[in-house]
Parts: C-alpha cells; structure tokens; sequence
C-alpha cells in the first residue's frame, strides 16, 4: 500500500465536487465547480480543471464518482440519467492526461464507500447504504469490499421494482414501480404537491412535520413504509450488518423515516438478519462522494 494523497471527484447534476483525501479520509484541500450542461466535452473539460486545480506532488491516484451504471472492464460512463454524458472513456481520459492510478466507480457506490471507511460504517465488513436525494441511489460493502456486478454495472439499488405495474420511474429510465419513485425527494415532492400545493417540496414537508402536522407526518411514515419494504429485501439478498440511509432528502427525513422502516424491515427480513441489522444516519454529508471517490482511487493505485 502505498502512501500520498487522492484526488476524489463527484460528478453531480448541479456541481463538480472534488477534494484532496489521505489514506484516513480526511479532506486536505478541496474545490468546487458548476456542471455543465450542454455537451459530453465541455463537462469532460470540467471535471480535468477540477482535478488540475488540487493536484500536486502528494497525489498518487484519482478516482471520479458518476451518475451512471460504469463498465470497470473498459473504464467507461455508460449514460448519465441527467447530465450530456454517454459512453465516455474517463478512466482512460484521465490517465493520460495526469499519469497516475485513475479508478471509477458509480457515485452511490462511491458515497457508500466513503460512509464505510471513514463515516458512519467504519469498521463494518458488510453494510447496504441508499442515498435518497433527486433519485435514489445505492451501495454495497459485502465481505470487506464493495459489490459491484459484472462489469461494474450492479447495485442499481434504487431500480429494484418495489410495485409491479407501479408509478412511473424518473428520467431516461422506462420502467415502473421501482423504488425511486416512491422513496426519492422527487416522489416526496410530489406529495407535497398534492397535500399542501405547488410551492411545497420534500423539504417542505419535513420542516412540517417538525412543527407537528398530522398529513406531513403522515406522508413521511408511507414513505418510510416503502423504504422499509426496499431495505428488507436488501437485507435478505445482501446480509448486511448495518443500514446506512443518506442523501439531502435522506438525512433531513431521517427521525420520520426510520421506525416505519424498520418496522416494515422487520416483518420482511428473515432471520438471523431481521434481528442482526442495524441502522445508521449518515455521517459525511456532501463530502461522502468525493470521499469515496478518493478510496476508489486508492484501489486502483493499491491494484495496479
């Protein structure tokens, strides 16, 4: 194992988060930069000025966190849901131009690695995390490391079909019922669309709760509901130790959302995992990407 700083990205629909991470997760430096939205190139541009603005002779590695399923065998973006980003070889990219170790990953996976080595599951050899923000995303740490699929392409954790024939899922995805769309901030503002009018969104909602409203409190729990009937599948495919539940809408919901998860969590787990699981908040916040996406450069140093 070697020594020295990484270079963690996350690529987000809004902005380009990147830092420089030691080998504990601390964040030495860090930068932040508007996404662009109109073309592959110009958000490609982006992300090299994000890392050329930190890097120095302490870095060893990068590694990037994309919002998109990612083939590890060619270092790929397959498609971003929101952003100008398809078949993109940023592996590569990125490694001619900067000469070091250069790993990717999906960016769920990369704020749960982030959670696992130096947030809220450090010390844990087996933990599932989601992040309910604008979507729902998802990842896996099983026997020590992280759950990718064939390819790199799995733990597509938010697309699971939680009703069959259900809502509509979000973005360039066709399919209905999954998870996301009724877990998601989106969803969330959707339903505070309807019960408080079209100014209300998921954060609404919580500050409502907060102040004691029966309907947002309500709303809150048939969300949680479905969290649970998500996670308790999770648990009986995964085994995990610990539930780490993050993301903006995640976090801000989480008092609301976790006793009706884990009451529907423990009707549906099997045992021993029903009674073994354990659950957290997460703790890095907005850092736990570009955290993560530092690690992930870390392996592909350590591997090569």
């Amino acid at each position: 194992m070697q020594a020295g700083h990484a270079i963690g990205v996350d690529l987000g629909g809004t902005k380009i988060l990147a830092g420089i991470v030691d080998r504990d997760g601390k964040v030495v430096r860090r930068h932040e930069r508007p996404t662009p939205q109109d073309s592959q190139e110009h958000v490609l541009a982006e992300l090299e000025a994000a890392v050329a603005e930190l890097i120095d002779d302490s870095v060893v590695a990068v590694g990037l966190g994309a919002p998109s399923p990612i083939d590890q065998a060619r270092g790929v973006v397959v498609r971003c849901t929101n952003l100008p980003l398809e078949n993109a070889p940023l592996r590569e990219r990125m490694h001619e131009r900067f000469g070091v170790a250069v790993g990717l990953d999906n960016d769920a996976n990369a704020a749960a690695i982030g959670e696992w080595r130096a947030g809220a599951g450090r010390g844990e050899d087996d933990l599932v995390m989601l992040t309910l923000g604008t979507g729902v995303g998802g990842g896996v740490v099983s026997g020590g490391k992280p759950f990718r699929g064939r390819d790199g392409a799995g733990a597509e954790l938010g697309h699971v079909v939680l009703v069959h024939g259900g809502r509509p899922c979000q973005g360039v995805c066709t399919g209905h019922g999954h998870l996301e769309a009724y877990v998601s901030g989106t969803a969330a503002t959707a339903a505070a669309h309807e019960a408080f009018g079209p100014s209300a969104d998921a954060h609404r909602l919580v500050r409502l709760a907060a102040e004691g409203d029966a309907k947002a409190k309500e709303l809150l729990e048939e969300v949680g509901r479905y969290l649970g009937s998500g996670i308790g599948s999770f648990v009986n495919i995964f085994g995990p130790q610990l539930v780490v539940l993050g993301g903006g809408f995640g976090v801000a919901a989480y008092d609301y959302l976790r006793e009706p998860a884990e009451e529907v969590l423990r009707r549906e787990a099997l045992e021993p995992m029903r009674s073994a699981v354990r659950w957290a908040k997460a703790e890095l916040g907005t850092a736990a990407g570009l955290i993560g996406a530092a690690f992930v450069g870390f392996e592909a140093l350590d591997a090569s």
